[in-house]
């Protein structure tokens, strides 16, 4: 299995940039499929960004799309999420998680990190 640490977060005013960095350790990190999800006070976790296990496919949601890009570094043990053009609604805990099945929106993330608070000032 592996473990997963997000870290990157912070508080930023609208329009701002951040990149949220998930470490892993553990078993094999390009065995993983990943993905980013956040969850916002009072609402339900929502898909964020998806990445396959070479980085060749990514997938976002509609929300994100053209300012958020999700990457990853095989050799690091590392995904990112580079976020763009903050808006104050993209407030919320990012989590990264991790599939070794299939990837995308609607993969089998069986595991996850503790999350990283972002917050955005408008």
């Amino acid at each position: 299995q592996v473990q997963l640490v997000e870290s990157g977060g912070g508080l930023v005013q609208a329009g701002g940039s951040l990149r949220l960095s998930c470490a892993a350790s553990g078993d094999s990190f390009s065995s993983y499929a990943m993905g980013w999800f956040r969850q916002a006070p009072g609402k339900e976790r929502e898909f964020v960004a998806a990445i396959n296990w070479s980085g060749s496919g990514t997938y976002y949601a509609d929300s994100v799309k053209g300012r958020f890009t999700i990457s990853r570094d095989n050799a690091k043990n590392t995904v990112y999420l580079q976020m763009n053009s903050l808006k104050p609604e993209d407030t919320a805990v990012y989590y990264c998680a991790a599939s070794r099945t299939t990837w995308g929106r609607y993969a089998q993330y069986a595991y996850w990190g503790q999350g990283t608070q972002v917050t955005i000032s408008s």
